[in-house]
């Protein structure tokens, strides 16, 4: 198996969400706060919305099975009035083959109470499954200034541009609601610290049952520039939130902490692999290699040929895929450093991604050597990854420094190191996410989630460390990069029909 943890597009999705999960703002009680006050105080309509005191308990689904819940609150800062608190808390929890994989991540922002006031301040908390640590921020004159706390370890600060985000941000679904109006704005992730633009819309109201009595609820629609999938919140008229849709793959659904807190026993690869009909021909093992399927449930946006995958559009909703793997062309080859076509993001060092880090950059270098040719450092750096980290499923980390450090993890650390020592050594260099071919002890030939790394050396070449591969075989189908949430509602809807010989006409 190639992983200890959900898949690395549904877990980000499940922490970035948190963010547009609707915060349940706690306001003032009608004898505390009069209208004339409020008018008076000037204080966002975030606080005038309609809404259940003291925050909500929502359990969270994953194909209608339970693998965690959300915790959403939003309130004054106790003793003041010009200060809103916005809390966020998500518990994952799942086993992968033998191990169980859980995370927790808190997430504490601070915000000016009046209209748009800014965000002040952050606490971000990580448990379990990634490492322990925690991020306080604080907006200076000069950015948003970040300490990073874990145990044993001295902290470190850093400086990041500063957050436009704002208290309405905290709750745009139910401000969208209450405004009979779009919403825009902005929130700083709390993994990667960058600012990315979210915006929330209304969408015509339904009737459901809940709790045995038809009722009519609003529905506004979230969708950051980062994650691209759609969250539908549904609100009663009272202002509580009986559930949220992410996609086609998620659900959190309105409990009492009592349930939400009652956890299913979720095998999450059985759950989320995907079946073939037959096993794949030894040809998709091999390099140069192919391998020829077809699927169903895969949007037209997925559908873009590539130097790897090309596409065919058949009857009835299937599509043939062809899976292609070859080294890369000698004559394309480029010497170090090597311009990023994409004109620098390939290259970028991030908080998560730290080609920067002293560490790596020493690393990059030794493995470099006196050599000048970019695919051949990038072999030696694959398999430099492959034969120097232990694979331990149990063991995970979210900072490319965290994975040297501990030598060891699943197919997420092996792909972060590599491509961080790949930018390092001045190679663009990009993470993949998407499914491997595998047959595991049930004998059952299937696709699971999985990550690997491409670089670009001239041309994108794709390499698996995970599984030391310097050309990553043909059975690996990519479908989205850097842990990118937009892939995931592919998951329970991507099936395998067919295993072909050779693709259509050929």
């Amino acid at each position: 198996m190639t992983r200890s943890r959900l898949p690395a597009p549904l877990l980000g999705l499940a922490v970035a969400l948190l963010s547009a999960v609707p915060a349940l703002a706690q306001a003032p009680a009608p004898a505390a706060r009069t209208a004339t006050q409020a008018k008076k105080a000037e204080v966002s309509d975030v606080l005038k919305t309609p809404r259940p005191a003291g925050g909500e308990w929502l359990g969270l689904y994953l194909m209608d099975k339970k693998v965690g819940y959300f915790f959403t609150d939003l309130s004054l800062v106790p003793g003041r009035t010009d200060q809103v608190r916005a809390i966020n808390e998500l518990v994952f929890k799942a086993t992968v083959g033998s191990k169980l994989s859980e995370r927790v991540h808190r997430e504490e922002r601070i915000y000016e109470a009046k209209p748009r006031g800014k965000l002040l301040s952050f606490v971000v908390e990580q448990r379990g499954d990634g490492g322990e640590q925690r991020l306080e921020g604080t907006q200076t004159p000069t950015g948003l200034r970040v300490v990073r706390k874990r145990p044993g370890l001295p902290d470190e600060a850093l400086t990041v541009k500063a957050s436009p985000e704002t208290v309405e941000d905290a709750d745009q679904a139910r401000v969208a609601i209450y405004r009979k109006t779009k919403v825009e704005g902005t929130i700083t992730d709390g993994t990667d610290l960058e600012s990315y633009k979210v915006t929330t819309t209304m969408e015509p109201a339904e009737e459901r049952m809940v709790r045995g009595v038809k009722v009519r609820l609003s529905k506004a629609q979230t969708i950051s520039e980062k994650e691209k999938v759609p969250v539908v919140a549904y609100v009663t008229d009272e202002g509580e939130m009986v559930e949220v849709d992410f996609g086609q793959t998620m659900k959190a659904r309105a409990e009492s902490e009592a349930v939400a807190k009652r956890m299913d026993v979720v095998e999450v690869f059985g759950l989320t692999r995907i079946v073939l009909p037959k096993q794949l021909p030894a040809e998709a093992r091999s390099v140069p290699g192919r391998a020829v399927m077809v699927m169903t449930g895969l949007p037209e946006k997925f559908q873009q040929d590539t130097y790897r995958q090309k596409y065919v559009k058949l009857p009835e909703g299937r599509v043939e895929v062809t899976l292609l793997a070859d080294v890369p062309k000698p004559a394309n080859l480029k010497p170090l450093p090597v311009a990023d076509p994409e004109g620098g993001e390939n290259l970028k060092s991030t908080i998560i991604v730290e080609s920067d880090n002293a560490e790596i950059r020493k690393l990059a270098k030794k493995l470099t050597g006196t050599e000048k040719d970019a695919y051949a450092v990038a072999k030696k750096i694959v398999g430099w990854v492959a034969t120097n980290l232990e694979k331990d499923y149990g063991a995970s980390a979210d900072r490319a420094s965290d994975v040297l450090r501990q030598k060891k993890g699943d197919c997420t650390e092996h792909s972060l190191l590599t491509v961080a020592l790949l930018r390092a050594a001045g190679i663009p260099s990009r993470r993949v996410d998407g499914v491997v071919y595998m047959v595991n002890e049930d004998g059952v030939p299937a696709f699971y989630w999985h990550e690997w790394v491409e670089a670009y050396v001239g041309e994108w070449t794709q390499m698996d460390p995970t599984f030391n591969q310097l050309v990553a075989d043909a059975s690996h189908f990519g479908v989205g990069q850097e842990g990118n949430a937009e892939i995931t509602p592919l998951i329970g809807q991507l099936k395998v029909v067919e295993v072909r010989d050779r693709p259509t006409g050929r």
